[in-house]
């Protein structure tokens, strides 16, 4: 963007601002000394709770390709309780808000997950699970889910060969 007319020239080749140089320049820095709160609009009759927060243990990629039907779920596993062998049919972010949960995973690598903690399930059949309390008190879950349109939360799935001897 070019300001013909604000600047103008002089001898040596040398710019200066002219007159109407001077008074953009002067708004432009008293909008950098306008607090940017004073042009929002201001909130009127709106509360929020937060259910549950958590920290992953890494950095999280969400993709939903598609009309995606999003789903939070609050999810309470008993102490021995577990999720039996099932996959997702999209991905989903979970929040651990009490307990600890254990997940074997279709390779039958162990992950556990603490309250406070964050974790993401990829979705397909590649990435069957089951989830376990193993702890004393109940595991409570907050779990969002980001499904094709029409999809089941979850879909049964068998035991890997590996997790024969469970």
């Amino acid at each position: 963007m070019r300001f013909r007319g604000l600047l103008r020239r002089v001898r040596g080749g040398e710019r200066r601002w002219g007159p109407k140089g001077m008074v953009l320049g002067g708004c432009v820095a008293a909008l950098g000394v306008v607090p940017s709160a004073a042009l929002a609009t201001p909130g009127s009759g709106v509360t929020g709770t937060v259910l549950a927060s958590g920290t992953s243990s890494g950095s999280m990629k969400v993709e939903a390709e598609g009309v995606t039907d999003v789903v939070v779920r609050t999810i309470t596993i008993a102490p021995g309780g577990s999720t039996g062998w099932h996959h997702h049919p999209g991905q989903l972010i979970a929040v651990v808000q009490k307990g600890t949960l254990s997940r074997t995973l279709g390779d039958c690598s162990v992950e556990t997950t603490s309250a406070g903690q964050s974790f993401i399930e990829p979705s397909g059949p590649k990435h069957r699970h089951i989830g376990r309390n193993l702890g004393t008190e109940p595991v409570v879950l907050y779990v969002t889910y980001m499904l094709p349109a029409g999809s089941p939360l979850s879909v049964d799935a068998e035991a890997p060969a590996c997790a024969s001897g469970e």
